[in-house]
Formats: structure tokens, sequence, C-alpha cells
């Protein structure tokens, strides 16, 4: 039986149009400066720090975070509190290890990367095919979420939502590249920002103004307390140490490899403008979940009834709190910046694909770009309408995990260890892929799995083991397969790790040279 919308459908549907809208319209608008290659690929390396980090909190912060995160601290309380401080955190890895020398790399991808650093064009299709498998797992959420909020607000079949989050970013990414989506995802986080910031400002004083709301009492960062409704099974957020360390280690690690974020970092003009736009993204994640978070501890103290729907909590909250069009309004705004969640990253994951599909199959050229990331979208979208419904923020904590174990390695080797060889690369990337994935699988449909609590917490979280094994089996490889160093790689290594105030002018040594 379809539940009744939350909302008037006109307005919910109002607020989806008008940010789909938008979003094209923001599209447009780069697409007027977008005309060559360098411009669809890596925004000719011109995006300035603050727009940089505003385009990659857009497309960072998706479904997991703008929903899954206040469902998870709504059923669990405190303990679902590592999955915003490890999604923050990952950003600082990734400034102390990989940003800089990422971007003075010179490449288009991850997998130009690769290629360029070990040599390998088996390693450059390795990693190819990994970096379309990530993204393509990290989308099914989105548009999961998509189909949830619009359901759960309107009343609509689920799968207008995928279709239509799908067909504005297609849309979006072949007609306007790189260029193009940083505008639209600089936009979307600041407005994903003011969508929870203002009704959780306004739930707060509005609570707070009318005194503690009356019924069961609940702790609000602990557990349920009385009749309080029971929390489904399938919503019961990662508890003990080993699944606390091991969902840690998927976010901190999993960061560095997340090839949609990644890219972003080819589009600042120099190592440390990517520097700052990391420390920037930092602080602007850091004020993001504190809005999902109070929203969850809203929940929590004031409508714990809606525990059975939890990652739907902050599109629901303001509408049961407060009667009238006022909460409505306040709903639709929220439903607004959920939209623009799906849509940024969902974005941000076709540019990623689209890019090396392209690089791989169509020469690079433009034309193959678009044509990559019109056909790369029909499989996420069949993925996410057959899938049934996920804990959003479980789920993208597993694709943190499978990045951990495979990408993530991968580049932390090429930067900081020079006897790092194609042959270790690939068996570390195998060994982790196929660790991760399969633990992955096996807990999700081996049946009496979920009754050995020890072998279902290893196999359902495996990062604390699977990432230590792909860096294990790419060193001990490179190790055992020792061959000396060649020059092009301590070129290579001098190149990524060399400030730029330590870079040849070229019109200098062209003078030294004639003398």
């Amino acid at each position: 039986m379809t539940p009744a919308p939350s909302l008037p459908p006109a307005l919910a549907i109002g607020a989806v149009a008008a940010v789909a809208l938008t979003t094209v319209l923001v599209g447009v608008l780069g697409l007027r400066i977008s005309r060559t290659t360098s411009d669809f690929y890596v925004a000719s390396r011109t995006v300035r720090p603050w727009w940089n980090a505003s385009a990659i909190g857009g497309e960072y912060l998706s479904a997991a975070s703008f929903l899954g995160v206040a469902g998870l601290i709504m059923v669990n309380g405190a303990q679902a509190l590592w999955y915003p401080i490890g999604y923050t955190a990952g950003f600082l890895m990734l400034l102390l290890f990989v940003a800089t020398p990422l971007r003075r790399s010179g490449a288009y991808t991850v997998p130009d990367f690769a290629a360029a650093r070990l040599g390998s064009n088996a390693v450059r299709r390795a990693t190819s095919v990994l970096v379309v498998l990530i993204a393509w797992f990290y989308i099914v959420p989105q548009l999961q979420g998509a189909a949830l909020a619009l359901h759960t607000t309107t009343g609509l079949p689920g799968w207008v939502g995928s279709v239509a989050v799908v067909a504005v970013v297609v849309a979006s990414v072949m007609f306007g590249g790189m260029r193009s989506i940083t505008f639209v995802q600089a936009f979307q986080f600041w407005l994903k920002l003011a969508a929870l910031a203002l009704p959780a400002l306004f739930l707060v004083l509005w609570l707070a103004g009318r005194g503690a709301p009356s019924g069961e009492p609940i702790d609000a960062l602990g557990a349920a307390s009385g009749n309080a409704p029971a929390i489904p099974a399938s919503l019961v957020a990662p508890d003990g140490v080993y699944r606390t360390v091991s969902v840690m280690v998927a976010l901190l690690f999993g960061t560095l490899g997340l090839p949609h974020v990644l890219v972003r970092f080819y589009t600042n003009p120099d190592g440390p403008s990517a520097r700052r736009t990391t420390v920037i993204v930092l602080s602007l994640l850091s004020v993001f979940y504190l809005f999902p978070t109070a929203f969850g501890i809203l929940g929590r103290t004031a409508a714990p009834d809606l525990a059975g729907q939890a990652d739907a909590t902050v599109v629901l909250l303001p509408a049961r709190l407060i009667d009238g069009p006022l909460g409505a309004a306040l709903s639709a705004l929220v439903l607004a910046g959920a939209m623009a969640a799906f849509l940024s990253t969902t974005s941000g994951l076709l540019v990623s694909i689209a890019g090396v599909m392209s690089q791989e199959l169509f020469g690079g050229s433009v034309h193959g770009f678009r044509v990559a990331a019109a056909a790369s979208a029909a499989v996420p979208l069949g993925a996410a309408l057959l899938a049934g419904p996920q804990a959003l923020a479980g789920s993208v904590g597993l694709v943190f995990a499978f990045t951990a174990s495979t990408i993530c390695p991968l580049l932390i080797l090429s930067i900081w260890w020079r006897r790092l060889t194609a042959a270790g690369a690939i068996a570390g990337l195998a060994a982790g892929a196929l660790a991760c994935g399969s633990a992955v699988l096996f807990s999700a449909i081996v049946p009496g799995i979920a009754n050995m609590a020890v072998l279902q917490a290893l196999l359902g979280q495996p990062a604390a083991w699977s990432v230590p094994l792909a860096f294990a089996v790419m060193v001990g490889v490179s190790a055992v397969r020792r061959r000396p160093v060649p020059t092009a790689v301590d070129r290579f290594l001098v190149r990524i790790h060399r400030p730029e105030a330590y870079e040849p002018d070229p019109a200098r040594e062209a003078t030294r040279s004639s003398r």
C-alpha cells in the first residue's frame, strides 16, 4: 500500500523541478565557455580554490550525507557519529598524502596517473575498470535516494525520481563537461547547506519556544526508552570495536580513492591551489555535517516514530513538527536540497566515468566524452531500479571500503614508494577488489551469516583487513620481483614532489642556454 504523501504533491514536484531547471540553466552558462577538450576534462586547470572546494563539497555530499547520516543518528544515536567524522577526516588524509602530488602529475584521470607512474598499459586498464565500477556502485545509492525522497513526499513511483536524476545529469554532463559541472556543483553545495541549515535552525528555535515535546522520553544520543518504536534490523549501524575501526578505516582511506573527488584536483592551477582547496573543503564539511547531526538528534527527541523511515527523516521532520504551510515549505526546501545532493554527486561520478571511458575507448575526444556519458548512465540506472532499498549511509560506506582496498593503496604507494612495480600494483588491485567485493557479497547472500556475529562483522565490514591486505600484496609482489627503478620513475617522482617555487622558468632557461 502506497503511503500518503507528506507534502502537497504540487509543492514537492515544484521544488524538485526548480532544482532541476536551475541545474540545467547553470550548466548552459558553463557550456558557453566550454570549448576545448581541456575544458571538458579538467576545466582547463583554471578553477580557483574556493570554487573548487565548493564544487567538491557539492559532489562529495551525497545521498548518504544529506539523508543517511541523519537516518543513522536517528536510529543509533552516538554510535553513528563516526560516519560524519570519517567522511570529513578523509579529506585530511587526502590533504596529507595525495592532493598536491596528484595535481603536479599533470594527469587527466586516475588511470592516466597510474600509467604515467608505472609505465604500464595493463595497470591503466585495470585502474580504468575499477574507476568505472566504483563510480557505478556509488551512483546507485544516489538514484535510490532520489526514488525514496520523491516517493515519500509525493506518492509518485520511486522510479520517477531515479529517471529524473539520470536525465538531468546526462544532459548537463554531455553538453557542459567539467567546466560546466564545476559551476553546477558549486551552486548545489551552497543550496544543500542552506536547505539543511535554515530548517534545522528554525526547528531548534521552534521547539525551544514551545518547550519539550510530549510523549515517550528518548535519550537524544543514547538508546530509546520505554515503548519507543522498534528499530528495523536492516537499519542497525555498525557497533563493537571491530566494526567501528573498520568503518573508520573505510571512510579515512576510501576518500583517497574516490574517482569523482580525485578528478577535481586536476582542475586546480597548481599544487598549492590543490592544497588550499583541500583545507577549504575540510572547513566546509565540518560546518555542513552539523546539520544532518542536528536533524538526527531532533528526530530522536521529537519524532521517534520516524525510525521506520529513518533515511527520510530530514525531509519529513519539518512538516511533522510544524503544522500548516510553514512546515510544508521547510520540508519542500529540504527536498530541494536533497535533489541537489543526488544531482551533484551523480554528475561528478558521471564525469569521472565519461573521462575514463572516453580516454580508453574514444581517443579522448569531446564527442567520445559525450557518448561515454550517455552510455555509462544506463548501468547504474538499471541496478537502482532492480535493487531493493538500502540504508544509504551504510551502502555508501561499503563503496568507501572498496575504494580503500583498491585505488587508495595504488595512489599512496605510487606517490610515496619508488619501488612499486606494475606487477605489484596489479596484484594488489586484484587482491583488494576480490577480498572486499567477495566478502560483502558473501555476507549479503549466504543464509545464516547474520546469526554468526564475528563472521558477519568480518565480512560485512571488511576494510580493517582488506585494506592492509591490498597494501601488503602490492609491497610483497613488488619486492619479490624487484628490478632497477627506471630513470623515468625518478623523474616522475621529482616532478610530483618538487615545490612549484623550484620549477624551472622556461624563459630564464632559454636565456641561460643561449649564453
